[in-house]
């Protein structure tokens, strides 16, 4: 399964709190999340595209950096 990376503009718990419920929510999906880097990285099938549409439900600017 690839891990994808992205950039997203969180600055408190409260930011990887939010990314943490909107992950959630989705099925098949594993996440790690590093706020001092503000990076989440994402394990899972799905389409680039739905997990970035899944990140910007939080309110946050999100960036795809490619997969690792």
């Amino acid at each position: 399964m690839p891990k994808h990376e992205f950039e997203v503009a969180m600055t408190c718990e409260g930011c990887s709190g939010a990314v943490t419920r909107v992950l959630n929510k989705l099925e098949g999906v594993t996440f790690e999340i590093d706020l001092p880097q503000k990076l989440v990285w994402i394990e899972s099938d799905k389409d680039v595209e739905v997990l970035m549409q899944t990140l910007q439900k939080c309110g946050k600017e999100v960036k795809y950096n490619g997969t690792k």
